[in-house]
This record gives C-alpha cells, sequence and structure tokens, in this order.
C-alpha cells in the first residue's frame, strides 16, 4: 500500500527557565498526544498547510519554518475504518501567541512538554527521536539550530 504525505506543525517556545518546550494536542479519536497535523493543501506550501493546522487544531500564532526538521511514519485510521501508511514532514513553529478560542478547541487537549516529556508522550519511534534531537540544538531567531560548541 502506497504512504499517502501528511504534514504537520511542531509548535516550540524556549525559556532559559525551562528550555525548549513542544506543543501537542490529543488526537480526536484515541486521544493520544501528537503534533497537529493534516493533509496537503493545494495551492499552499507543506510549512504553510501545517501552520493552518496548527491555528486549527491548537490555537497557535507564531513563526513558521519552511524548513523541516524531519519526516515520521504512521498507520492513520481513516473515518470509513480503512488502515493507511502516512509520511509525515514536520516543521518548527516557533509560538508567539496561544488563543483561547480556535475551531477545534472542544474535540482537543493541548499541553507543553519538555522535550523528554513529550518524546515519551507521543507513540511513534520516529517522532520520538525527532524530539530527542531538540536536546542538541537550541532556538535563535526563530530558527531551530546546532547548539554552539562551547570551549572548555
Amino acid at each position: 500500500m502506497t504512504e499517502r504525505i501528511q504534514v504537520a506543525a511542531l509548535p516550540l517556545r524556549a525559556s532559559r527557565k525551562n528550555g525548549i518546550q513542544i506543543l501537542l494536542v490529543t488526537s480526536r479519536d484515541t486521544g493520544r498526544w501528537v503534533p497537529p497535523k493534516g493533509w496537503p493543501m493545494e495551492g499552499r506550501a507543506p510549512w504553510s498547510a501545517a501552520r493552518i493546522e496548527a491555528l486549527e487544531e491548537a490555537g497557535v500564532i507564531g513563526t513558521m519554518s519552511d524548513e523541516p526538521l524531519g519526516s515520521y511514519s504512521y498507520l492513520k485510521r481513516l473515518e470509513d475504518g480503512e488502515v493507511v501508511p502516512c509520511r509525515v514532514s514536520i516543521y518548527p513553529l516557533f509560538v508567539t501567541r496561544l488563543k483561547s478560542a480556535w475551531k477545534e478547541r472542544k474535540e482537543r487537549n493541548r499541553r507543553w512538554f519538555s522535550i523528554d516529556q513529550a518524546a515519551e508522550a507521543v507513540d511513534e519511534p520516529d517522532l520520538s527521536r525527532i524530539l530527542r534531537g531538540l536536546s542538541d540544538r537550541e532556538i535563535r531567531k526563530g530558527r531551530v539550530v546546532p547548539k554552539r560548541a562551547t570551549a572548555d
């Protein structure tokens, strides 16, 4: 069976006290913790579609990167019960604001996690690896970059 393509946003924020934090939402069907994601949208760049999903599913507003952090696979159950393999490209979204009212607020919960908590909360091993990889990176000027080497 052919893999279908999806796009996801990875809402992030950083502080000196808490480091990088990741916002996840619950899926509508199983209540699993997932990043906001959905199908590509005709006429929109993948990262732009991911930004729309983040607004609808999590009420997130921010600066979106056009460079994905990576991709992961999972099995999606469609409304008709069919299960299809999906490959998801995930784009960092640097959160500037959380809306108190958003489209899917009655269907999903959202929560901030540390990197380790988020990596444990998700079911997909490849997504967990992507999240854990953020420990070796930092957010600077709206970009996720490798941490600078420090002199001994």
